[in-house]
């Protein structure tokens, strides 16, 4: 079986990094996704989306992100249940947060606001383990394989 999630969304609160009594790091949190669709004359609408992440993701979320900056997400969903304070039996569907990724969002990075993150450094410099390509001269012919011609039928 197959359960994957991608979520692009903001933070909507203040991040609080806990850790569990054996030592590993853990990151609720929740994010805001806006619908895609609008009816004429109304606020766009968001849905919100619990989040979980563990150990080095939770660490690596809580020193780069805040409340209000974007954030794209991979992970899967899961369910639980609980018993309230009253006994009552809860549901709760979470997002178990395998991944996270920057978004390139310019507004809210460099606003000078306090309590933003620090902009982390670029993911791929074009040297190195990023892709480059093949040949110097990007302008270069490619020769076909000898007996097809270059003249596609598209």
């Amino acid at each position: 079986m197959y359960n994957k999630v991608i979520m692009l969304g903001r933070i909507t609160q203040d991040l609080e990094l806990k850790t569990t009594p054996n030592g590993v790091s853990v990151l609720q949190f929740s994010i805001a996704c806006d619908r895609r669709y609008q009816t004429k004359g109304e606020e766009k609408k968001s849905d919100f989306f619990n989040c979980v992440a563990w150990r080095n993701e939770a660490d690596f979320i809580s020193r780069y992100w805040s409340k209000g900056r974007p954030i794209l997400i991979e992970g899967e969903l899961q369910n639980r249940s609980y018993d309230d304070k009253n006994g009552v039996k809860r549901y709760v569907t979470e997002i178990i947060v395998d991944r996270a990724t920057f978004t390139g969002d310019k507004k809210t990075e460099g606003s000078g606001s306090s309590n933003s993150a620090p902009t982390p450094p670029p993911q791929s410099s074009g040297t190195g383990g990023g892709w480059t390509p093949a040949s110097p001269d990007a302008n270069a012919k490619v020769n076909a394989p000898e007996g097809i011609d270059d003249d596609y039928p598209f």
